[in-house]
């Protein structure tokens, strides 16, 4: 069988990526020029500079990628891009650029959608086994994927309000701790006790999840220890925080566990590069010894163009393409 080669690009929020992937799951190259430096300064991403920083850096991405491969575009055998949901300017600068290659060589030209790269991301650490649950967890999206087959996504838990990433972001920044808020709660978790009372959310579906009052809870803890005249305890608050968020993510993850026959249990999305989810995924695992679990690298969980390509691979070789004429969208649904 011949091998498939993807070009794929990757720019929804404040990272412009460009990778090369055969057949899915061999990573040829893959560049990621990040944004982070410069939205840490603002404690959040701004859209109107990240879109005209992609514009920047798209071009020189590209040409690393393809000189990384040792590959020129007309080598390739399609052009992946993710198309939604993100950020709209910053998902105009990848699809433009995609919309280019696409026409000057004379390729056909993949959509992505965003969360469907961070599924099959799993895809470069084993092989996918279906039926499968997903928790694809991230600044901007908290959900739970049941997967049948490949390229078939049936959410049966989301947010209702806060992604888990959101939630720990906005915490942060009541704490003073700058942005991005996840990294750095995770550190100070490890040092601190869970000792602060923080309520456990309820939804009225049980596989839906909500972070937007836990959030509250925080702030309100936050002043009723000042109005005691007492001093914070920084990290005891960070592990309070991310005990009770995690507990929230993996009560839904137990829950559906039972409620469908899966084989197989992945992680998906930024959320979780969390070292704490990794380590609670672990252990609640061992009670499943009949079911696999995937649980991505570090450098796969953050946005990057490889994980694209991987999806883009499975929508390539399903005959999913688009005309020239696709638009971004900004809220894009799997």
């Amino acid at each position: 069988m011949k091998d498939v080669v993807i070009l794929a690009l990757e720019s929804s929020c404040d990272e412009t990526a460009c990778a090369i992937v055969r057949n899915g799951k061999e990573i040829l190259s893959s560049k990621v020029a990040s944004q982070i430096d410069v939205h840490s300064l603002y404690g959040g991403v701004v859209p109107e500079v990240a879109s005209r920083i992609h514009i920047e850096n798209i071009s020189i991405i590209i040409k690393e990628a393809l000189e990384e491969a040792n590959m020129g575009v007309e080598d390739v055998d399609a052009i992946a891009v993710t198309v939604g949901p993100g950020l709209i300017g910053s998902l105009h600068v990848g699809v433009l650029a995609a919309k280019t290659l696409a026409l000057a060589y004379n390729k056909p030209l993949v959509p992505v959608q965003h969360l469907t790269g961070h599924i099959y991301a799993n895809a470069f650490v084993g092989e996918l086994q279906f039926p499968l649950l997903a928790l694809v967890v991230s600044g901007g999206h908290t959900e739970l994927v049941l997967m049948k087959e490949d390229y078939d996504f049936e959410v049966i838990g989301t947010t209702q309000d806060d992604a888990v990433g959101e939630a720990y972001d906005k915490v942060a920044r009541v704490l003073g701790l700058g942005y991005p808020g996840g990294p750095v709660i995770d550190r100070l978790a490890k040092q601190g006790t869970p000792r602060y009372q923080l309520p456990r959310i309820h939804t009225d579906n049980p596989l839906d999840f909500s972070f937007s009052g836990l959030k509250s809870a925080v702030l309100q803890s936050l002043k009723r220890i000042e109005r005691n005249g007492e001093e914070v305890n920084v990290p005891d608050m960070c592990a309070s925080f991310q005990e009770a968020a995690l507990k929230v993510l993996w009560s839904r993850v137990e829950l559906a566990l039972q409620q469908y026959d899966v084989r197989q249990l992945i992680l998906a999305g930024g959320v979780a590069a969390n070292s704490r989810l990794r380590e609670i995924t672990e252990k609640e695992m061992k009670k499943y010894p009949d079911m696999t679990y995937i649980i991505p690298p570090l450098s796969y969980c953050t946005d990057n163009a490889a994980m694209i390509g991987a999806s883009g691979y499975i929508a390539y070789m399903k005959g999913i393409t688009a005309d020239l004429d696709i638009e971004a969208s900004s809220s894009l649904e799997m």
